[in-house]
């Protein structure tokens, strides 16, 4: 099979020159690899394949590692089919801006105010981290704090990562490569926070005194109530 025979870096113009042919297990072999050199270094293609991860001496050639032959290594390049490019801002308080790298997965929390009370909720399970500012090759370091991240998403969910910069805050928590995708159900505000429950008021129902009405008789100059009832007219 076909081997790296040194380091390149992402961006690097792959030749003849930099891969060699190696004996590998069977059983141990990777499903992309490149065994012909005709389909490595295909005849009459619209120009050499680059670079899209850094590699090592000796690492097979995988075909994630490479662009098709012609096509320039960039960041739309590492994005899916439908998949979207969107930017987030991060700082300090946003917890990933220190040690996230591209190729890192995150789960994306949104706080904001709901009804009056201030709530976080996971609003993104394991999105996959393409670009930290301007670097976007695996394992690149910006070195220092960054200031955005990209990260692939469908069209719709860029919709809803802009409403969400719009309307709250956003945090990020680094993801481990086994960890799957979180619940999407995961929300607190302050009083589940806090174990603060907020007491029922009860409200009395309203007790409807029935009004009575007497016959009055008069006696003389007094005028006396009777105890026979009538009807109550205003």
């Amino acid at each position: 099979v076909y081997v790296f025979n040194k380091s390149l870096n992402y961006g690097d113009a792959l030749t003849p020159e930099d891969v060699q042919l190696i004996y590998w297990p069977e059983k141990a072999l990777p499903e992309t690899i490149f065994r012909d050199k005709a389909q490595l270094f295909p005849e009459n293609a619209d120009g050499p394949r680059y670079i899209m991860r850094r590699t090592e001496a000796f690492e097979p050639v995988l075909a994630s590692r490479l662009t098709e032959p012609g096509e320039l290594a960039g960041l739309t390049a590492k994005l899916a089919p439908g998949m979207r490019a969107f930017q987030i801002k991060v700082g300090v308080a946003s917890g990933v801006a220190g040690f996230v790298q591209p190729d890192d997965f995150i789960d994306i929390y949104w706080t904001g105010s709901v009804n009056g009370n201030e709530t976080t909720r996971l609003i993104e399970s394991s999105m996959q981290i393409i670009a930290v500012d301007d670097a976007f090759n695996e394992g690149q370091s910006t070195g220092g704090t960054a200031g955005t991240i990209t990260v692939a998403v469908t069209p719709e969910k860029v919709a809803r990562l802009t409403q969400a910069q719009a309307t709250g805050r956003l945090t990020m928590s680094l993801v481990g490569e086994d960890a799957g995708v979180a619940p999407e159900s995961i929300e607190v505000d302050t009083n589940a926070l806090l174990g603060i429950v907020e007491e029922e008021v009860v409200v009395a129902p309203e007790v409807v005194v029935e009004e009575k009405c007497f016959a009055k008789q008069r006696s003389g100059t007094e005028i006396i109530e009777t105890n026979i009832e009538i009807p109550c007219t205003n």
